[in-house]
């Protein structure tokens, strides 16, 4: 066998990779590479268990999280499975063990009375930049597809809002250039390419517009031209601090309007297809968090069929 480094191995891997995965996944692959996998394994041509837990327990140490971290030796054992089937490596099996988190992490969204707040400053205060934010809260959609959506994205016969496509900066290597590019392409997952019913409140606000408007120009700059996902992000941070409503991620508002329809009652699946999830166990990971209450009343139901 013709013994190569995990450095020649991943070059190799990442020129086959780059045939069948977006633009913005090759990107985020080469990040990896770059900034956490080539440092530690580059000159090895031998990824050992104990080097690899060694690895994953430093860059916990380092105050990555365990998902991170995760993805990180996702993409470590695709290089080795394309070396070793190319015959470049040899084959190790290597399975790393991650200290328990003691506490789950609190999903971060807006209060009922800080959600109302925000949607009636935009109703009073209407700009496109601020329609984005109402969309968000009303669709559960991504910051990159708010960013993206276009007007001629907006059926008022169907009453819908067509999800096709994400806007990203992708961080591009070649050679030794390292440049960022703005890229539209198709949203996270065949799943995310989705329709979503525009709400009665929305469509008041959307309705007048829509006659007036270019379809082909983007919805929340109202021209030719997009508004990138980190200006949006930054807009809207001020917006908060403005309303003295405490900081919460973007992110946040897409976990509000999910968090809000699980509290209404909506059935899981509903809303696991309108968030664009791959499947319905994301959505119930996520949201689904039954209280004291809901137990006791599960567990009368269960007797109370018995009888």
């Amino acid at each position: 066998m013709d013994k190569k480094t995990i450095r020649e191995v991943a070059a190799l891997w990442k020129s086959d990779k780059q045939q069948y995965v977006k633009q913005s996944t090759m990107s985020a692959y080469a990040l990896i590479l770059e900034n956490h996998i080539l440092p530690a394994f580059g000159d090895k041509s031998h990824l050992a268990e104990d080097d690899v837990q060694a690895f994953a327990l430093k860059k916990l140490n380092d105050g990555l999280s365990q998902k991170t971290v995760k993805d990180i030796l996702i993409v470590l054992k695709m290089i080795q499975k394309f070396g070793v089937k190319a015959e470049l490596l040899e084959f190790t099996d290597w399975s790393i063990k991650y200290p328990t988190e003691q506490k789950s992490k609190e999903l971060e969204v807006l209060s009922i009375s800080h959600q109302k707040k925000l949607m009636q400053y935009v109703t009073d205060n209407f700009t496109f930049r601020n329609l984005g934010i109402y969309i968000c809260l009303s669709t559960g959609m991504r910051i990159g597809e708010v960013c993206a959506l276009k007007w001629s994205d907006i059926d008022l016969g169907t009453e819908t809002i067509h999800v096709s496509r994400t806007i990203e900066r992708i961080y591009i290597i070649e050679g030794n250039e390292r440049r960022t590019e703005l890229v539209i392409g198709t949203p996270k997952t065949k799943n995310s390419i989705r329709e979503i019913p525009i709400s009665k409140e929305l469509m008041k606000l959307i309705r007048p517009l829509k006659k007036l408007v270019n379809d082909d120009y983007f919805v929340i700059t109202n021209e030719v031209k997009p508004t990138e996902p980190r200006t949006y992000r930054n807009y809207y941070k001020q917006l908060l601090k403005q309303l003295g409503i405490p900081s919460l991620k973007f992110h946040g508002l897409r976990h509000s309007f999910a968090t809000r329809c699980i509290e209404s009652q909506c059935d899981y699946k509903t809303v696991s297809v309108i968030l664009g999830h791959a499947n319905i166990s994301t959505t119930l990971n996520l949201y689904v968090h039954p209280n004291m209450d809901q137990k006791k009343k599960c567990i009368n139901k269960m007797f109370k069929s018995l009888k």
